[in-house]
């Protein structure tokens, strides 16, 4: 009888002996997988970081958040360095994480799908050919822009021009910079898009016209939907700013989102590229992507010439001379700058940071063209933030190299990154600036500060006096200054007060840059009856 009762038990501590047993095997086993996959990390870096072929790509799907996936370190470096909140203190982690965290985007998600009373394209009315101006972004908001157009005229939209005589002199057709295919699949239900003309159109008389500038329904509807009675094609000779900002339909609001949100996606070799430059930024941790509008361009069209040499600020001078579309030669330099129209110079953005509290290990991404003055003029960024990071830095000279001497391919890589960052800082409100913020907005309001650069050049000119110095009371004062300037949600900016014509219009805050309240909803709350709150 004992020996009965004892038998269970024996085989019940068996059966835990052997499970114990088990579970240290799979423990130990799991060791060794790692520490093996763990050494040959080094010998793998070649193969994550090579280029998809076309062909393969075809076959990637990003969604409308470009969530890409994180790989290897990039090539030439052998070792991760710590982020800022592995080497900080318990008491400095709060402070850090707070750098980091992005606003509350107080339940505001996108809602562009259209109403339920929205129709199929009718049968088209003729084609709409576009010619479009400026760089990549005045030309992506100027793209969006026609779509609605062609639906609210009836037109058949080929496939837009891309402007090559611009400051940049780029040669990419439209299919270099963007996803052809997927752009006319995208807006099937909304527009029709051709690649081109047919060819019993090609030589046929074309109405050339300069579309308004910020028109509404009225305009489009009656003025040049009318001139599609004698003529079959009509020729938009400039895309940008050719719609209002405000007081258009719902459905055409939502139309210019899904065009620019969902359908112009870039080409699939950019896509590629732009991934593998996030994949390396992630490597150092959280990064701030820094639109450093610090360029000859910009410099020469503002005439800001702070900081600069008497034999650049002559150079910059003779281009803006030798410019015959920028209609301003004779600037005051110092006046642009007190009222806040010139970037910040990089030294400037050195103090804006290290104001706020970013450590000098914040990576930083350099998402631009080529520096002004090169190294002497990043030298005091890079004394204070030395892990400054660009796409020529990021990647291979053979990585680049299809997309070198193409401006716009180029700057949609430090979109792409941008876009992506934890912190996106603006130097300048130029056309870049505004299209990643309004695509963050778009996104979940990810963090975006804009730097107030008419209070922050009060401050500088006291540094650079003597009366200020930097420290706790120059930071707290920027900090309070930008409480409200990092991204959170609000409604898009109307038309400065007493202004008219088309000052009012160009007051407004551009469609592009905010779109709420046209393109973001807010979550239902528990009391509320409505999926959405609309405005």
């Amino acid at each position: 009888m004992q020996r009965r009762r004892l038998r269970p038990l024996f085989l019940l501590r068996k059966m835990l002996t052997f499970a114990i047993c088990a579970i240290g095997l799979v423990a130990l086993l799991s060791f060794h997988v790692h520490v093996f996959s763990s050494s040959k990390v080094p010998n793998l870096f070649p193969d994550p970081y090579k280029l998809p072929t076309q062909h393969e790509f075809k076959h990637q799907r990003f969604g409308t958040e470009r969530s890409w996936t994180r790989e290897l370190a990039p090539p030439h470096l052998s070792k991760a360095p710590q982020s800022s909140l592995q080497l900080a203190g318990a008491s400095e982690t709060l402070e850090l994480y707070k750098l980091w965290k992005p606003p509350s985007n107080r339940d505001f998600v996108p809602c562009i799908k259209p109403s339920a009373n929205y129709t199929a394209p009718v049968e088209s009315r003729g084609y709409l050919l576009v010619h479009t101006n400026g760089g990549l972004n005045q030309m992506r908001a100027g793209i969006c822009d026609m779509v609605a157009v062609a639906r609210i005229i009836d037109a058949t939209l080929v496939i837009p021009e891309l402007d090559k005589q611009s400051f940049w002199q780029d040669s990419s057709n439209f299919s270099d910079v963007f996803d052809e295919d997927h752009f006319m699949n995208a807006l099937a239900s909304d527009v029709k898009v051709v690649k081109k003309l047919p060819k019993e159109l090609a030589t046929a008389t074309k109405a050339v016209k300069h579309f308004r500038s910020w028109s509404g329904m009225d305009y489009y509807q009656e003025e040049i939907a009318s001139m599609y009675e004698d003529y079959q094609v009509i020729r938009a000779a400039k895309s940008d700013s050719r719609l209002a900002n405000n007081n258009l339909p719902p459905n055409i609001q939502k139309l210019r989102c899904r065009a620019c949100y969902e359908a112009l996606r870039f080409s699939p070799r950019i896509e590629a590229m732009g991934k593998l430059l996030v994949d390396r930024m992630r490597y150092f941790g959280h990064y701030i992507a820094l639109h450093l509008r610090y360029e000859k361009d910009m410099l020469a069209f503002s005439g800001c010439t702070h900081d600069l040499s008497p034999a650049e600020a002559d150079e910059l001078e003779m281009i803006r001379e030798n410019t015959a579309h920028w209609k301003i030669k004779d600037i005051d330099s110092g006046q642009q700058r007190s009222k806040g129209y010139c970037p910040l110079t990089p030294k400037e953005v050195g103090i804006f940071l290290s104001a706020l509290g970013y450590p000098s290990n914040t990576p930083i991404y350099i998402a631009a063209g080529e520096i002004y003055g090169g190294d002497s003029h990043m030298a005091d960024l890079r004394s204070r933030y030395p892990i400054l990071m660009s796409k020529e830095k990021l990647a291979s000279v053979e990585e680049l190299e299809p997309f070198i001497d193409h401006a716009s391919q180029l700057a949609a890589l430090d979109y792409i990154v941008s876009v992506e960052s934890d912190v996106f800082i603006p130097s300048y409100s130029g056309n870049m600036a505004r299209a990643v913020e309004g695509h963050r907005r778009f996104l979940g309001h990810r963090k975006t500060i804009a730097p107030d650069r008419k209070a922050l050049v009060r401050l500088f000119d006291k540094i650079e006096r003597g009366t200020l110095k930097e420290g706790k009371n120059l930071s707290n004062r920027i900090i309070e200054i930008h409480r409200r300037r990092q991204g959170s949600p609000r409604k898009r900016k109307g038309p400065i007060s007493g202004t008219k014509g088309m000052d009012r219009f160009r007051s407004e805050e551009a469609f592009y840059v905010n779109p709420l309240p046209d393109c973001l909803c807010q979550r239902e709350s528990p009391n509320m009856n409505s999926s959405f709150i609309t405005w």
